[in-house]
């Protein structure tokens, strides 16, 4: 029974402890999102190479992302995020397109969707934590739902997917001013199979203790040849505005 009592009080401490130094934050982020390149093959044997940023033109989409996360013990962080992104474009194809199976005609006017959602919950140590910098790394594990599709008078086609990636993050916030920072915050992975980055450079202002706003470019590209089901890589570049609120 004593030994019990004791553990309940170490434990009891610990948390005490660690909700004493714990900080929750929502983190906001609004964006112009402009296609830089978007190849797609489908199948990636028997299908045609065509672009969804050239072929087929993709005006630039305002996109949002929003965090949800907790730091403890000073350098722990758990993050969720959630960045949905739908690109839409039109255009007249001047070859043959053959794609999931239909081919669309050369000539023919068609308009396209490219949906990439993206779903992560993060966790991150921060090796290196003082006034004037910090550098984090950590892993990521992301849901990604992706759709592509084409549609005409003559026809529609459409291929979506629903998988599961593990990324590495990485975050390097350097602050030479006490109001002023540079941020570098990554999730990136390269495999045979295909390659993945999201990396946001940003210039911080500590608006308070409790606030933050940053303006920045992000790069979203990647992709994958899926054994002979799919080829599809892209670059989104982003123009970004974003708001941190600690609690």
């Amino acid at each position: 029974m004593k030994k019990a009592k004791a553990f309940g009080f170490v434990l009891s401490f610990v948390i005490a402890g660690a909700a004493a130094s714990a900080e929750a934050f929502v983190d906001l982020e609004g964006a112009v999102a402009f296609t830089g390149y978007n190849d797609v093959r489908i199948p990636s044997v028997g299908g045609t190479d065509f672009s969804l940023a050239d072929d087929v033109e993709s005006a630039p989409v305002p996109a949002f992302r929003a965090r949800v996360g907790y730091t403890f013990k000073d350098r722990h962080t758990v993050f969720a995020t959630v960045a949905p992104l739908t690109i839409r474009g039109t255009g007249t194809l001047d070859r043959d397109v053959t794609f999931e199976g239909t081919t669309f005609a050369a000539g023919t006017e068609v308009d396209s969707v490219y949906r990439f959602d993206s779903y992560r919950l993060t966790y991150r140590y921060a090796f290196v934590d003082r006034y004037y910098l910090t550098v984090a790394g950590g892993i990521t594990g992301k849901i990604r739902s992706a759709e592509i599709a084409l549609m005409s008078p003559a026809g529609y086609e459409r291929r979506s997917d629903l998988g599961f990636v593990p990324l590495v993050n990485a975050l390097i916030h350097w602050k030479p001013h006490e109001k002023f920072g540079v941020v570098l915050d990554m999730d990136a992975l390269v495999s045979p199979y295909g390659r993945a980055e999201d990396v946001l450079l940003a210039l911080q202002y500590e608006y308070s203790p409790d606030a933050s706003l940053r303006l920045g470019y992000r790069m979203l590209e990647g992709g994958s040849e899926g054994g002979g089901s799919v080829y599809t890589f892209a670059l989104i570049n982003y123009v970004t505005l974003g708001l941190t609120v600690r609690f």
